[in-house]
């Protein structure tokens, strides 16, 4: 991947340039992050010119590595307002590294009210005006697209959630059936792409083939390698494959980890209902599909196809964070309303983690009632509008917890946290409060050695070791975002170390390296390194590095534990 196309989007021009040599060597999120550091003002506020909303796939993108499709989303976020990366499957990631660009940089603002759209393919890029497409959601979004550029492109939009720039917007990507069901979530990247009057993006990969391999053969023995180690794996080639993501439910329940009504519990009488199992069944019962990719290559295909009543698409197989965010926290147990919420959510173009939080905090509020299914739809629908109400919930939690006087708001940087309780697993504790997204539990999954006993062992509730896991597992997923990779391959990365070594050897085929595993986890390092800087020229201190009090204070049932890792402790997670 050669080239980086810079967007100016106060001028309306697109130039293409060789890529410079500060940024050479970096893809997704350590391409992202880099950029971001360098380009944008990090006391820019997120919304304006000075900020950059950088679009890049992976070093191991549109290469035959299985499980490669992942396309970073970053920029200064309108949500922690710190730096961020968010993350999707779907094809355009390939698309764009098969027409070697590393990047997308989108700069600038578009006059007020204006909205385009960017067509990239072999001849280059161009803007064009998109009023047709203003205040669409991404299926309408997508379906008009379509009608002009056909179905075997990559499209990458926002839906009036971006349009209206809520810090809970997300960045929606086309997945292989060209529907809107990947999303870049987090941290309002959405709200980014909306400010700069980009609606949409057409990647057609036409007449282009893989990058091409220093190695062949030696990629193609470390490829094999590496798809097999995932399918021999438990999680990766049996229970995810199986069940989804949400194959965590019950798992997470029984631990006594799983937030519910407003992270006032640790367990949800009604999990059985939304469980992966029953999940898994009721899609099989409809004629969906228990097993889909969500980007060509993937071989884990822990996304799904689901059906209504009636037999009729609805959405993806609802993933574990939804379907927390959107049933246990809010004391819902029908699978169904929480599949119309997955569905709105990504037409309208939000976060499910973000509004399933901020819809928890209104409930404490008295807002609607804890299980009210129908309250929640109508309050997605007045995000969707952008009414008052609509306005202050897609703004997240953080600002709902204000508008409302709620004082137990679980956020880190003003970002609602996912679906792990930090008391009682304590090693996403630690990552919840120090990553440098903000509340993030794909930034240093310590899930996995805490309560999976996959890459060690290591007592949740003790507040032992945590850090060092945290720190470790925080360098790691900096590497593993740069590649392209999704982030469950981390699971048989974790116990399988010649799995890593695969990486690594694909990476020196792919471009002619001799990179070691040293070097590898280096890269992790100077990517953390370059996002603490931002975010302290932002404005971030050790102070931000903490958990809400209430995690200190208030013990979760049914352990009664609080969280209690040392704060002295936590500012040591980043002494490497």
């Amino acid at each position: 991947m050669d080239w980086i196309y810079r967007v100016n989007m106060t001028e309306g021009k697109v130039t293409k340039e060789e890529i410079p040599e500060a940024y050479a060597g970096l893809g997704g999120r350590g391409l992202t992050s880099t950029i971001v550091a360098a380009e944008a003002l990090p006391t820019c506020h997120p919304l304006d010119e000075n900020n950059k909303l950088v679009i890049a796939p992976g070093l191991l993108t549109g290469t035959a590595a299985a499980n490669s499709g992942r396309l970073s989303v970053g920029a200064k976020s309108p949500l922690t307002g710190g730096i961020k990366e968010s993350n999707a499957g779907g094809t355009s990631a390939q698309k764009l590294a098969r027409l070697g660009i590393a990047a997308i940089v989108v700069e600038g603002k578009a006059e007020n009210g204006k909205l385009f759209k960017l067509k990239i393919d072999t001849s280059g890029a161009e803007l064009s005006p998109a009023d047709e497409l203003k205040g669409l959601g991404n299926y309408d979004t997508v379906a008009k697209l379509t009608e002009k550029y056909g179905e075997k492109v990559g499209y990458i939009s926002i839906g009036p959630a971006g349009e209206m720039k809520m810090s809970a917007a997300s960045v929606a990507v086309t997945d292989p059936e060209n529907r809107p069901t990947r999303h870049a979530g987090r941290g309002g990247m959405g709200a980014v792409m909306g400010s700069k009057g980009l609606k949409a993006i057409i990647v057609d990969d036409s007449g282009t083939s893989r990058p091409v391999v220093k190695d062949p053969e030696a990629f193609r023995a470390a490829a094999r390698t590496f798809a097999q180690l995932l399918r021999e794996h438990p999680v990766t080639g049996e229970g995810l494959p199986t069940y989804g993501t949400n194959v965590l439910a019950n798992v997470i329940n029984e631990a006594g980890a799983y937030p519910t009504r407003n992270f006032s519990e640790g367990q949800f009488e009604g999990t059985d209902k939304i469980s992966g199992e029953t999940l898994r069944d009721t899609i099989i019962a409809r004629g969906g599909s228990p097993k889909h990719a969500c980007h060509p290559g993937c071989i884990i295909q822990c996304s799904g196809i689901y059906h209504d009543e009636d037999g009729n698409y609805l959405t993806k197989r609802v993933e574990y964070e939804t379907v927390w965010a959107n049933g246990a926290d809010l004391g819902i147990d029908d699978l169904d309303a929480i599949a119309q919420m997955d569905r709105l959510y990504d037409d309208y173009g939000l976060d499910t983690i973000e509004m399933g939080a901020t819809i928890g905090v209104a409930m404490e509020a008295g807002v609607k009632e804890f299980g009210d299914a129908a309250g929640v739809i109508e309050l997605i629908h007045e995000v969707g509008k952008g009414s008052y109400l609509g306005r202050i919930l897609g703004n997240g939690a953080a600002v709902t917890g204000q508008a409302f006087g709620v004082s137990r708001v679980p956020v880190v940087k003003r970002q609602a946290l996912p679906a792990y309780d930090p008391r009682a697993v304590k090693g996403i504790g630690v990552t919840y409060a120090t990553s440098t997204m903000g509340g993030d539990h794909t930034a240093g999954y310590s899930v996995a050695p805490n309560i999976l006993k996959v890459g060690g062992d290591l007592d949740p509730l003790s507040p032992e070791g945590q850090v060092e896991i945290s720190r470790n597992l925080q360098i790691a997923t900096a590497t593993l975002d740069s590649t392209g990779l999704c982030l469950f391959v981390a699971f048989c990365v974790l116990d399988r170390p010649e799995a890593m070594d695969a990486i690594v050897n694909m990476i020196n085929a792919q471009y002619g390296l001799s990179l070691t595993g040293d070097d590898v986890t280096e890269l992790g390092k100077k990517i953390l390194r370059t996002e603490r800087e931002f975010n302290r020229k932002a404005g971030f201190s050790a102070a931000d590095d903490r958990l809400p009090d209430f995690f200190k204070t208030e013990k979760l049932p049914p352990h009664n534990v609080v969280f209690d890792v040392p704060d002295e402790e936590l500012d040591t997670v980043f002494n490497f």
